[in-house]
Order: structure tokens, then C-alpha cells, then sequence
């Protein structure tokens, strides 16, 4: 903790009164970010640090594997698709990019499922099982790690469309889907073209 709290204070000593101004315009402002992105919650994927964007500029929500799962409104939790709910229909984000990365320990885990943990991380992997049966039907399982990485940001895009007023916003133009995926041993971020593939931005 020491060194959080360390880091904390070289913020407000340095950080703090260079952007002091921008903080203070979107405390009374509020956010209008234009940009959301779902990425994984592994700590060497930073969506900020990799886009070089500041505080207000995006939207973000992580969670293992950098997953949506389908539109399902029920009474159980969905953190991701509230925070897509909130990110779409209130901040009406223009655009929203799945994130995936290199050396995904939930892609790992998908692939070889002794090391899911079994309470939550084995289930919400479950919501990828496509992706993995895609993979494993054209290569073994060794060789998979990052086309499973790849079919699970498209999934994740097929997932969006689930949501009505996703949907809606992309068949009108108010809204831009994106897939990604960044390589944390290169510092390469790769953009989901048009034919399937990934190519480096």
C-alpha cells in the first residue's frame, strides 16, 4: 500500500497542478467522453496509457478476458452490461472498442479449463466457449492462445449487437464498433479489419 499512497502524493505534487483545471471542468461539467472501451482487468493493459488519452476521454469497463455477454435483462448482476448501458444510452459514447490483449491469463484458463478458478472466473469464461470451440477446430490447443485471444474480441462485438439499443445507435450511425488487440511484449495495437483479420493500427 505504501507505495500507492507514494504515488499519490508525486500526483498531487506533480499532476495535480498541471491539470487542475481539467479536473475542475469536469466537476462541474461532468464527463462527455467520446470514446468507450472494454478491456481486460489485467494490470499491463492500461487503455489510457495505451491510447495516451486523459482524465474525461474514456469510458472504461474491465473485466476478466475483455467479455460481453449477451443481452440478457434479468434480476441477477451484469456489471459489463450496465456499464454499457450507461456508456451507450446516457453518455452516448461515439465509439466503443473491445480490447483484447496478448498473453490473456482468461484466454488461457478458457483453453485449458484446470486453471479457471471454479466459483466465477470458470463460469464467466463460459460466455467464450464459441470462441475457443472456433479455435481449436483449425489448430491444437498449444498454438491457439492468440487466435483465441482475436475470436474472443469478435465474439464480444457479435455479443454487442445482442443489445437493442446497441443495435439501434450502429444501424443509424450514432455509434462505431471496434476490436482490438494490444501486444504487451511489442507495444503493437492491432485493429480488427474488415476481412476478419488483425492488423497493426
Amino acid at each position: 500500500m505504501q507505495h500507492l499512497l507514494d504515488g499519490y502524493r508525486e500526483f498531487r505534487d506533480t499532476i495535480w497542478p498541471e491539470r487542475r483545471a481539467r479536473y475542475e471542468e469536469l466537476a462541474a461539467r461532468g464527463q462527455r467522453p467520446r470514446a468507450m472501451v472494454i478491456a481486460c482487468s489485467d494490470s499491463r493493459v492500461d487503455p489510457a496509457v495505451i491510447f495516451g488519452v486523459g482524465p474525461g476521454e474514456l469510458f472504461v469497463v474491465r473485466n476478466v478476458a475483455n467479455l460481453v455477454p449477451p443481452y440478457s435483462p434479468d434480476s441477477a448482476y451484469h456489471g459489463t452490461s450496465a456499464a454499457l448501458e450507461f456508456g451507450v444510452t446516457v453518455l452516448e459514447v461515439a465509439d466503443l472498442i473491445v480490447l483484447g490483449h496478448g498473453m490473456c491469463g482468461g484466454i488461457r484458463a478458457l483453453l485449458d479449463p484446470s486453471l479457471a478458478p471454479p466459483d466465477f472466473v470458470a463460469p464467466w469464461m463460459s460466455i467464450a466457449r464459441a470462441a475457443r470451440e472456433r479455435v481449436l477446430q483449425c489448430m491444437p490447443v498449444e498454438q491457439a492462445q492468440t487466435a483465441c485471444e482475436h475470436e474472443a474480441v469478435k465474439l464480444s462485438l457479435e455479443n454487442l449487437m445482442t443489445f437493442p439499443w446497441i443495435a439501434e445507435r450502429v444501424a443509424d450511425g450514432r455509434l462505431r464498433l471496434h476490436g482490438g488487440s494490444f501486444d504487451i511484449r511489442f507495444g503493437v495495437l492491432e485493429l480488427l479489419q474488415s476481412d476478419g483479420s488483425f492488423a497493426p493500427a
